[in-house]
């Protein structure tokens, strides 16, 4: 090739570039994404676990909601309160108390308490009990498997099973929801961190029968309804609730239960640990 068909080229394929450039300027400008500076910086205020916990696809898809309009500034369960106050500040509005809650698991059926029909050996992964003989080794039908499918969930390690049951730490806990969506048998669910009494069972077994497969599961005898001084107890489905708006925390249920299926929590430096 000739020096004067190298330089031909060469001023090509600068012409090219330079038109390339130019045209890439001018569509940037034409399409830029104008950015909601609210937006970025109520997106920097949140804690950026990403978990879903609010509802949204991550923390930008929560950010971009509230910008708008569309979610409470403290929608954040990682984040609570001090950081719904952050968020109330750039958006100019006033931040309304909230409520701290944590994830409880409504079981104690653990190896010493809950009676097993047979000894397994597979997968470890509650998600699959429904497919085993019985929904799993555990005689009750409504307990813990114990597999852990909730610790798997949980970003924040703030669930762990010991003694084949699963149980939380209130203190790591940030109430994201992730235990909840994963556990099969609907055993955990978010109540608030100021409750002191909570039943720990939930069979909706008669009697008898929830008498042969656990120790300590509820009969739904009714003697907690009858020493409650505050009507916060009901018996629905042979299974005692407790009305947490209206109880007061005495006590009271939790020492009358005969199986103490009932139990007090919170209290315990490093995490919750029932106290019946």
């Amino acid at each position: 090739m000739s020096v004067t068909g190298i330089f031909t080229a060469a001023a090509v394929v600068g012409v090219v570039g330079i038109f390339v450039g130019l045209f890439l300027g001018a569509a940037g400008i034409r399409f830029q994404v104008e950015t909601d500076e609210k937006e970025e910086a109520v997106l920097a205020a949140l804690p950026g676990n990403n978990c879903g916990g609010c509802g949204y696809a991550g923390c930008s898809g929560l950010a971009a909601a509230i910008a708008k309009g569309e979610a409470q500034v403290n929608a954040c369960p990682v984040g609570g309160e001090p950081v719904g106050k952050k968020i109330a500040a750039i958006m100019g509005v006033e931040a309304k108390e909230q409520e701290r809650m944590t994830a409880f698991v409504a079981c104690q059926g653990d190896c010493d308490k809950a009676n097993t029909d047979y000894e397994y050996s597979g997968a470890r992964d509650c998600r699959i009990m429904g497919f085993v003989p019985g929904g799993g080794p555990k005689s009750c039908s409504s307990g813990c498997l114990g597999f852990g499918s909730c610790v798997a969930a949980c970003p924040f390690d703030a669930i762990h099973v010991e003694n084949g049951v699963a149980v939380v730490d209130r203190e790591a806990c940030k109430a994201c929801g992730k235990c909840v969506a994963a556990c099969p048998r609907h055993l955990i669910s978010l109540i608030p961190y100021s409750a002191r009494i909570a039943v720990a069972c939930s069979s909706a077994d008669k009697g008898p029968v929830t008498m042969k497969a656990c120790k300590t599961g509820c009969i739904g005898c009714g003697i907690c309804v009858k020493n409650c001084p505050s009507q916060a107890v009901a018996v629905a489905d042979f299974h005692a609730v407790i009305d947490q708006e209206k109880c007061v925390g005495c006590g009271a249920c939790a020492e009358k239960c005969p199986k103490k299926a009932i139990v007090e929590i919170g209290g315990t430096a490093g995490g919750t640990r029932h106290q019946g």
